[in-house]
């Protein structure tokens, strides 16, 4: 059978089991021109909370009654299709669900030799492209220039501060929790990291970059976007990849008190998308795989076991900090 993650109604605040329904169905037979994935392992994104919201984005929102929306990996186990055989290991965005049609379209085919196939959804995947471009297109870092990260010990995060290292950069991170902070600094490279929870954010910051902030690298808004806004340099640069302090706010929160640090220090703010550079993707993929090869981009999977029943429980571990590198669901 082939086992499928259902939207059952759009959630409130944190998703919780009623909002799904597992379903058994009959494993589909892929067509004229397509292949069967069995799928070994679900990515589980910050994005996906927004996903499941009734509202505009730039993807329509998963309806009720459909498999999940989410990007996994798996082995091709029938085929009619002349450019995927039986045997090959790929992702795409195929749901969660253990088994999965497709005619090609979005699929990669992945060198498990290079790396096991959980990396392919993290350091190699689409968290490695959103840091590579992010930073490199969006960022536009100069050597010697001071970078923030927030969410620095997470799938994104964590390669956006190494990269940064590797152009020459002080970085510094801010996740939540002593022994988070060690690990970016320790482990990952960083110059620093401030523990947001120890609250004591601005005047932390102010000692980590005595020479201001050029780079911001946004995945959290709230308090830590305020506090960074008040220190920025001159021309600063903030790509916006994600807000997730708000991702399962029931009310919109405030505005940052600190808007005006934009006008006055003509600061670029960007939001972005990581499809929106999807014509570069063998270019990011050639450099983050180059990097991994010669030692100098560690990469970090959060491996979780459960099967679909999991799904609920483990997705929510994004929101409050629970996750320690890039969150994997193995099916």
């Amino acid at each position: 059978m082939n086992r499928r993650l259902l939207l059952k109604r759009r959630p409130r605040g944190f998703v919780v089991h009623d909002d799904f329904a597992i379903d058994d169905a009959p494993v589909p037979e892929p067509g004229d021109g397509e292949f069967r994935i069995r799928i070994e392992y679900i990515s589980l994104d910050p994005a996906m909370r927004g996903w499941v919201n009734e509202r505009r984005s730039y993807v329509p929102p998963v309806a009720i009654g459909e498999v999940m929306r989410a990007f996994a990996a798996g082995r091709v186990d029938k085929s009619n299709h002349p450019d995927f055989k039986v045997g090959d290991a790929v992702t795409g965005l195929i749901g969660a669900q253990t088994h999965a049609i497709s005619d090609g379209t979005g699929m990669v085919r992945i060198d498990l030799s290079l790396a096991p196939m959980e990396r392919w959804l993290g350091g190699l995947g689409m968290p490695g492209m959103t840091a590579y471009f992010g930073l490199l297109d969006i960022g536009q870092p100069r050597q010697g220039e001071t970078i923030v990260v927030s969410a620095a010990s997470g799938a994104v995060g964590s390669l956006v501060g190494q990269i940064a290292k590797i152009k020459g950069l002080r970085v510094v991170g801010i996740a939540g929790g002593a022994e988070k902070c060690r690990a970016v600094t320790q482990d990952l490279g960083f110059d620093a990291c401030i523990d947001y929870k120890a609250g004591n954010l601005a005047k932390d910051l102010r000692a980590a970059c005595p020479k201001g902030i050029d780079i911001y690298f946004e995945s959290v808004g709230g308090e830590v976007l305020n506090a960074v806004l008040a220190q920025m340099n001159l021309f600063g640069r903030i790509p916006v990849c994600g807000l997730i302090s708000a991702y399962n706010a029931t009310e919109l929160p405030p505005g940052p008190t600190n808007f005006g640090s934009i006008l006055i220090n003509r600061l670029r703010v960007q939001g972005f998308i990581v499809f929106d550079f999807a014509e570069r993707y063998a270019e990011a993929g050639k450099a983050l795989a180059a990097w991994q090869a010669q030692g100098r981009l560690i990469m970090r999977e959060d491996v979780r076991e459960g099967g679909l029943e999991a799904f609920v429980d483990v997705l929510n571990e994004l929101y409050c900090g629970g996750n320690n590198g890039k969150l994997v669901l193995k099916v």
